[in-house]
């Protein structure tokens, strides 16, 4: 698993495709809250830290192609 601590609030997480999944509010432990305004509804996602690949020039970029990322979201 990459280092979450390296993730900064408001970065921008894409799918191993390239496509855009969200855009970080926090990291809570081992997973990655988005922020209500990048999800297509009025919650949070969370994603699981195990999915980020790699951390590059301020954005996070996961194992998973965004299609399938998403698939493995978590709401609350």
């Amino acid at each position: 698993m990459a280092d979450l601590s390296q993730i900064k609030e408001h970065a921008e997480v894409i799918g191993a495709d390239g496509v855009h999944v969200g855009t970080v509010d926090s990291v809570d432990g081992t997973r990655i809250k988005l922020t209500k305004q990048s999800t297509t509804h009025d919650h949070h996602h969370w994603i699981d830290g195990g999915l980020v690949a790699d951390i590059e020039d301020g954005k996070v970029r996961l194992s998973a192609n965004g299609d399938v990322a998403v698939t493995f979201e978590e709401e609350s």
